[in-house]
């Protein structure tokens, strides 16, 4: 594996959309009695590499589980940390963002966020919505379940809408990821196996890779592997 490389693809078989649910900064940072917040801080730099391994291998769209609806739920302490962490790495990485070419939506229920972090969210939709080399889509406070409940509300507010409109075209356009294809591949980091309320509707017909390796150690080797796997299996979305 340590040998892989970008020419270690077939670069034009790559998926289009690659969603990432990046799991185990906590328990990467308790095998080495470091803190969790550690583990939080190292799982940024395992993302910016990714978004570097991404970016080498032409893929467009890259879609990264930040932080859920249900991580409200954990020590106020530890989601203090991460709301800060996260409207810090949005400062200091818009630079290397633009830089790359690197157009950055902030997909989930904004609105509940901290008025500065909504602020630097405002910020960086604007200043990188002209580039186009990659899509990076962060969630923050998404929870499936919730973007399909809202999406149904949008549905019931229009009242020129009859029961024939409502086709999979119409949900996918009023969910937060409209306008973006649906992921060929998921892959979750550190063993664990489930889904955990991530693009329901959009992982329907999508590849699924379940790693033992937390976050934080998630290299670009493993990354190209993973593509590797992907080219060497068959879609049939059903057929034969």
């Amino acid at each position: 594996m340590s040998d892989l490389t970008p020419q270690s693809l077939d670069l034009n078989d790559v998926p289009n959309h690659v969603a990432i649910i990046m799991d185990g900064n906590g328990r990467w940072a308790k095998e080495k009695n470091k803190t969790r917040t550690s583990g939080h801080k190292q799982g940024v730099n395992a993302l910016r590499e990714t978004i570097k391994a991404a970016l080498d291998v032409n893929i467009s769209y890259l879609s990264v589980y930040a932080f859920s609806t249900e991580n409200w739920k954990r020590p106020q302490s530890e989601v203090s940390f991460l709301m800060s962490l996260l409207e810090l790495m949005l400062t200091k990485e818009l630079k290397n963002f633009l830089d790359q070419d690197i157009k950055v939506n902030i997909l989930g229920n904004i609105e509940q966020l901290s008025a500065s972090l909504r602020k630097k969210i405002e910020t960086i939709h604007n200043k990188t919505k002209h580039c186009s080399k990659l899509t990076l889509n962060i969630m923050i406070n998404y929870g499936s379940r919730d973007e399909i409940i809202n999406a149904i509300k949008a549905v019931k507010e229009n009242s020129n809408l009859v029961s024939t409109d409502i086709t999979e075209d119409l949900i996918s356009d009023l969910l937060y990821t409209k306008d973006i294809p649906d992921p060929e591949i998921v892959i979750r980091t550190s063993g664990e196996y489930r889904i955990s309320n991530f693009m329901l509707w959009q992982l329907s017909y999508s590849e699924l890779f379940f790693i033992k390796t937390f976050w934080p150690d998630f290299s670009k080797e493993e990354f190209y592997e993973i593509l590797i796997d992907y080219q060497n299996r068959t879609r049939r979305f059903g057929g034969l």
